[in-house]
């Protein structure tokens, strides 16, 4: 039933005390009475002056919420004449459905969304983390007490700061030190650049060098972070295969724009590229038309013999990035990486990393500064080299007495996971879905694969799991098999 002027006013309470205001209490009150069909098209409303002296508002009040309801095309307004409603309110209710429904279908994406979507990265980890993941370190073993006194120092002493550069001084400086000492990198801290992750230093790096249609070299199998960053981009992919060195050299094919390689371990097999290998790579690169990205991303772990330097550090001519990350050797949420760039790019990466919004947290970085300079990171990091060696030793005795006739195991100079091959030519994509149901998480071997399927296993973490986590993971997948 239509309401009468008096009516109109009786539906509508305005409260003075509403932090909402009373033109939007009053336009919101409308828009509803129509939308709910008590004023129908066609109705005629009170006047302006009417309503407000109704209401005991000013007249404004009233004007400026029929300007705003006429403006979203309830109301037909003109002035000298009261206003109209225009819509029907179930016929606005359908439209907006339509529109929904429209809006619900699937949407139209670019091509670097496209092709990120069709990359096997990031997993998708579901709840709390179960043995044996790949990929993680033992958070629990983070001095989370001293880390938090640094971090809550960096925080009382931001307000004095002034902003500053985005990349700070102190942690560049102190990663150019450590890096030198204990990686053989070669860069001063003007070339460090401190990202939220490793990640975000592929992604950089990717849209920084990479136009559609370059060619890019990645290892086959390989890390999927890259390969999803450089397809992105639009790359065109080569997988190079592997031999017991890594990655190969390939000489009969054309010089690509970017070689990606992680040399200390590879990723996922853990093998070493040697000294002959590396210095190989360098010399068949071409200065300002090839570059390599080596990833060391856990390269601080090495258990077997002394670690072979940095390729960086072998490079004469500015052609290599070298990408790492904290989230290996410390937490995961401190979400810090690091990019040392060859000196003629580094204005060019600065520009794009603050157009892209890479940017760490400036208290997070003074933090970790204070705690590498102070040697917490170095004592950190000797604790766990002992603790992730015994670890990967513990994992493969388990399995060899337990799954020795069933998986052949890989084991790596270092790192924080390894590689078992399935004998007898099981699905390895099936074998993980079955043992992840049982609780323990793994990857399969063949889901890091580029160009050509890799032969079938299985990826296993055993740097987060102490030694009776391990074993009883390791039962729980003899019990799969």
């Amino acid at each position: 039933m239509p309401e009468s002027d008096t009516m109109v006013s009786s539906l509508i309470e305005l409260k003075r005390t509403d932090g909402e205001g009373l033109v939007a209490q009053l336009t919101r009150q409308l828009r509803n009475l129509i939308a709910t069909g008590r004023l129908g098209k066609g109705r005629v409303l009170p006047s302006s002056r009417r309503l407000a002296s109704d209401l005991g508002v000013s007249r404004n009040t009233v004007t400026y919420a029929f300007e705003q309801l006429a403006a979203e095309g309830y109301l037909a307004a003109s002035h000298g004449r009261r206003p109209v409603v225009t819509t029907d309110g179930h016929e606005r209710i359908e439209r907006g459905a339509m529109a929904a429904g429209e809006r619900a279908g699937k949407p139209r994406l670019s091509s670097w969304a496209t092709k990120l979507q069709r990359a096997d990265w990031p997993m998708s980890y579901r709840g709390q983390f179960k043995p044996l993941r790949p990929g993680v370190g033992d958070f629990r073993e983070f001095p989370n007490e001293v880390w938090a006194r640094y971090l809550r120092r960096s925080a009382v002493h931001a307000g004095r700061r002034e902003l500053g550069p985005i990349n700070r001084l102190g942690l560049r400086e102190a990663l150019a030190h450590y890096l030198a000492s204990s990686r053989g990198v070669r860069a001063t801290a003007d070339q460090i650049m401190i990202l939220p992750s490793a990640q975000a230093a592929l992604t950089l790096i990717a849209a920084t060098l990479i136009s559609p249609g370059d060619t890019v070299w990645v290892e086959d199998p390989g890390y999927p972070g890259a390969t999803a960053a450089f397809r992105a981009s639009g790359a065109l992919l080569t997988g190079i295969r592997l031999d017991e060195q890594g990655m190969q050299r390939m000489p009969g094919l054309p010089a690509p724009r970017l070689i990606f390689m992680t040399p200390s371990h590879q990723h996922p097999t853990g093998r070493l590229m040697s000294l002959a290998r590396r210095t190989g790579f360098l010399g068949a690169s071409r200065p300002g038309r090839t570059w390599i990205v080596e990833d060391d991303y856990d390269g601080e772990f090495h258990y077997d013999s002394r670690p072979v330097p940095a390729l960086q550090g072998l490079d004469a001519h500015g052609r290599v990035f070298y990408v790492g990350t904290f989230s290996k050797a410390m937490r995961s949420d401190i979400r810090l990486g690091y990019l040392v760039a060859p000196k003629a790019l580094v204005g060019t990466l600065e520009i794009a990393q603050q157009h892209m919004g890479l940017i760490g947290a400036s208290h997070v970085q003074d933090a970790l500064a204070d705690f590498i300079t102070d040697g917490h990171f170095l004592a950190h990091l000797r604790r766990l080299r002992r603790l992730y060696h015994a670890r990967r030793d513990h994992l493969v005795a388990e399995l060899e007495r337990h799954l020795g006739g069933t998986l052949s195991i890989e084991v790596p100079p270092g790192g924080i996971q390894l590689v078992v091959r399935l004998k007898r030519g099981r699905a390895d994509r099936a074998v993980a879905k079955r043992l992840v149901a049982a609780g323990v998480e793994t990857r399969a071997l063949s889901s890091l694969a580029v160009d050509r399927p890799c032969d079938h296993g299985l990826l296993l973490g055993f740097a987060a799991w102490r030694e009776s986590e391990i074993s009883a993971a390791v039962r729980t997948m003899a019990s799969c098999f």
